[in-house]
């Protein structure tokens, strides 16, 4: 969407994109308890009887916010997102991408210990030792929150691996 102010993605755009979205995802809500059953058995209601009711209602919202947003457009031209907008968040967004390739390829630890690095040297301004140092801290410390504390195994890679770290 453009007004003659740049690109722009407009509120009405938004909130129909957005309706329509959780309105799929309901009708897929209440399509998955359809198939393990909504009905009354001996027991009770079917496994699937209050998911499809949760379904119903994010399909009734989503509607509702869709035939709001048609037929009153209460928000007129307002603005969603712009450029200028969306600087700081693709900012946010773009680490956390590279953090999911990162963790993907490398492990969950060494992405912590890169992104929290990078977004301290790069957003913060912090001094790159410190950053790093950060990193590992944070890396270290849920290591031994999630591996040895609570017995959960986060994705590891070849660092990981390496080190001796299972």
């Amino acid at each position: 969407m453009s007004n003659g102010n740049g690109r722009q993605l407009s509120r009405y755009a938004m909130e129909i994109a957005t309706a329509i979205a959780t309105g799929l995802i309901g009708s897929a809500v209440c399509y998955g308890s359809i198939e393990i059953g909504i009905g009354w058995s001996e027991t009770g209601p079917g496994s699937g009887f209050f998911p499809f009711c949760v379904g119903v209602l994010i399909v009734a919202g989503s509607l509702w916010t869709l035939g709001r947003t048609v037929l009153a457009n209460p928000h007129g031209d307002e603005t969603f997102l712009n450029w200028e907008r969306a600087k700081p968040v693709l900012g946010f967004f773009l680490p956390l991408v590279g953090f999911l390739v990162v963790s993907l390829l490398l492990g969950l630890y060494v992405g912590a210990l890169l992104y929290i690095a990078a977004a301290m040297i790069w957003q913060g301004g912090y001094r790159p030792w410190r950053a790093l140092l950060s990193g590992l801290a944070v890396a270290v410390f849920f290591y031994f929150v999630f591996e040895i504390g609570f017995q959960v195994p986060l994705l590891k890679g070849p660092v990981e691996n390496w080190l001796g770290i299972y």
